[in-house]
């Protein structure tokens, strides 16, 4: 629940226009749920989440049975607050996506997402971009994460440094956006050249893309890590999460 609802329950109380009861009623569950399945609890939702950071708790689907995630998810969608499932296999998506119809599916990401009831105009504009084709997926959880943040989004796909008239033709995108994702694999060289055009904060993205050396992006992340722009900051290899996360809350600066 978010800190603008619950003043709105307030302000609903304090006018007469809503029950003592009915705001307890929906503030029931609030700031910590549990989930059960046959009786044991598999989680405890964190439902003080949005009020205190700016979105929910994100459900991570990684190393978690089906059974404990069916059982999170359908208590996460009590609420009217956006919802974000990362990390998501073919398989288990197909069969969420059946379970849950009100979910939709992000293409080319392993993430499913609710926009929310409460759904506010885009602000601010995120730049997404990314250095090779193999990329695309983790600077499209990126952008997805940006826009349920309340971000506007563009991104510029495949302009990594072998060809850096590519980047520049997102010419404009890099004169008017608040923040930047900037992903890449191999030598992770694009949010250092990224960070040399623009006056704005650039989130670099490591992938796990590249040959043997490339350490399944290791490589990537300590060249980012090393980067000589000072507005270059990082997060972890194969993280678009993290990375829009972030970039969403810069936007809201």
């Amino acid at each position: 629940m978010t800190s603008e609802r619950i003043q709105a329950l307030l302000v609903e109380v304090a006018e007469g226009r809503l029950t003592v009861a009915e705001a307890s009623r929906q503030l029931r569950g609030f700031p910590v749920t549990e989930c059960h399945q046959n009786g044991e609890v598999v989680a405890r939702l964190d439902t003080q989440r949005a009020a205190r950071h700016g979105f929910p708790e994100v459900i991570l689907a990684q190393g978690k049975r089906y059974g404990h995630l069916e059982a999170i998810i359908e208590r996460a969608l009590g609420g009217g607050d956006p919802l974000l499932i990362t990390r998501l296999t073919g398989k288990r998506m197909r069969r969420l996506q059946t379970r849950f119809p009100e979910l939709s599916r992000e293409p080319g990401t392993g993430c499913l997402f609710r926009v929310g009831r409460e759904g506010r105009e885009p602000c601010g504009l995120v730049g997404v971009l990314c250095a090779g084709t193999s990329d695309i997926p983790v600077a499209r959880e990126a952008a997805l994460v940006a826009r349920l943040m309340g971000a506007r989004v563009e991104t510029h796909f495949d302009a990594g440094v072998a060809g850096l008239h590519r980047l520049l033709a997102a010419d404009e995108l890099l004169r008017t956006a608040r923040v930047f994702v900037v992903v890449a694999g191999m030598e992770g060289a694009m949010p250092s050249v990224v960070g040399g055009l623009v006056d704005k904060p650039v989130i670099a993205v490591p992938t796990s893309a590249g040959y043997g050396a490339a350490f399944g992006g290791v490589t990537a992340l300590l060249g980012m890590l090393n980067s000589c722009a000072a507005n270059v900051t990082v997060v972890n290899i194969d993280n678009g999460f993290g990375a829009g996360y972030v970039a969403g809350l810069i936007n809201r600066l």
